[in-house]
């Protein structure tokens, strides 16, 4: 398996001419002139609906998970209550963690619950024989794009599934940027002691959702079921109990239309900001257009603060992302590197009220390759949320200013020269 995996990154590197981004669209403008923030929201969401086609839903319950125990055993407990159906989509699955998941799913499927796992061929390095268990068990598992030549589906290996969700009975979502993965389980480390990704914790960002939106996200994940050829499966029947009063839209980053909706509703959202644009990234390699977006916002007077990972899992997708710091410096943006974990969250908070929590990041990859999905949530009370938590964050980083950027050495500008040859291919 290895060898196929590195194979296909050598594959993938023939399709450097190949990746581009859809043709500009007017809608996407630098900057989207509104009077207040409340008609800048407004605007952010009508368009968001037009880009996507999909509605923003009332009546929902959102609870903010920090770091990967706090998602898993808010996972595990709603598992545990199954009574009907366990949907899950994830781009890992392996490790000590995943053997805890697939136990309970086994026993769940033995209890009559109808289990349901969809993981990446590519992200996931568990052994075959978790899988083969789980479907002895009656778990029905499907690979998503495997790498095998005998079982591809298509002849594009870039085209990797990136989601991370759980939908338990069709009435509480899980979505966000933690994969069952053993690193959310590393004891800390101080930075100064040990700089590697493999024994740093990592920190990341999940949400548990209930509420009428909820079959919203299941319909996706029966959508990619069935685009992976998996046994007939319908989506759950919609759940329109009122949980709570956040207005929520489920956001569907498929790769297959052609059509980057979570990227485009970011750029509307950015483009229509009036105070603040705070964004969250495991990986930093933005497209042209993004770049763009930031900076114009900074250059009207927004306050754009990125905070990115000061060590990460690829090298390479860091030097590719610090090649863009001059001008986004130089426009305004304000550039942080988190320190002592693995930053692996995808979250943004534009105006203190559009709120983003989703497994896409702020790279081509996600952009154009990868199967994504996000949750926008509307409002203050979210919003303060998700702005308490990237204080947090920003006080564990370390901010890089212009004046000291430009005396980096000749070395690094060479790494980030080339690392931005490729940066589509991240």
């Amino acid at each position: 398996m290895k060898i196929l995996k590195n194979l296909g990154v050598l594959v993938a590197l023939g399709y450097t001419g190949c990746v581009q981004l859809p043709q500009f669209d007017p809608d996407l403008a630098c900057t989207i002139p509104t009077q207040t923030e409340a008609e800048a929201l407004a605007v952010m969401q009508a368009r968001s609906v037009a880009l996507t086609h999909t509605p923003f839903v009332a009546g929902n319950k959102v609870v903010l998970l920090e770091n990967g125990p706090a998602t898993y055993s808010a996972m595990l407990a709603a598992m545990a209550a199954a009574t009907n159906r366990i949907d899950m989509e994830s781009y890992e699955f392996d490790g000590d963690v995943a053997e805890k998941f697939a136990n309970l799913m086994i026993a769940k499927q033995t209890q009559g619950v109808q289990v349901h796992l969809v993981y990446d061929d590519y992200g996931t390095n568990a052994p075959a024989g978790l899988f083969d268990r789980l479907r002895k068990g009656g778990v029905q598992v499907v690979k998503y794009n495997p790498l095998d030549p005998a079982q591809m589906k298509t002849l594009d290996i870039n085209r990797r599934d990136h989601r991370k969700l759980l939908v338990i009975d069709g009435e509480i979502a899980f979505t966000g940027g933690v994969n069952v993965a053993q690193v959310y389980e590393n004891h800390h480390a101080s930075y100064q002691q040990d700089k590697t990704p493999g024994t740093l914790p990592w920190r990341d960002t999940d949400v548990e959702v209930s509420g009428p939106v909820v079959s919203i996200f299941d319909q996706l994940f029966v959508q990619t079921w069935a685009q992976q050829k998996g046994p007939p499966l319908q989506p759950t029947a919609p759940d329109a109990a009122i949980a709570g009063t956040s207005v929520l839209q489920a956001l569907d980053g498929s790769p297959v239309d052609s059509h980057p909706a979570i990227y485009r509703t970011l750029l509307v959202a950015m483009a229509a900001a009036h105070s603040s644009i705070h964004l969250t990234t495991g990986f930093f390699a933005p497209p042209p257009d993004m770049i763009e977006a930031l900076e114009c916002a900074a250059r009207r007077g927004v306050d754009v603060r990125i905070i990115v990972p000061a060590i990460s899992n690829s090298d390479t997708t860091i030097t590719a992302g610090r090649s863009h710091y001059d001008d986004l410096l130089k426009a305004g943006v304000h550039v942080y590197e988190r320190h002592g974990v693995v930053l692996h969250a995808k979250t943004a908070v534009i105006d203190g009220q559009w709120s983003v929590v989703g497994s896409s990041n702020l790279d081509w990859r996600s952009v154009v390759f990868n199967n994504e999905i996000d949750a926008i949530v509307m409002g203050p009370d979210f919003g303060g949320l998700m702005e308490a938590m990237f204080t947090k964050d920003l006080a564990a980083s370390r901010e890089i200013t212009l004046a000291a950027w430009k005396h980096r050495g000749v070395a690094e500008r060479l790494n980030e020269f080339r690392s931005r040859l490729v940066e589509s291919l991240l």
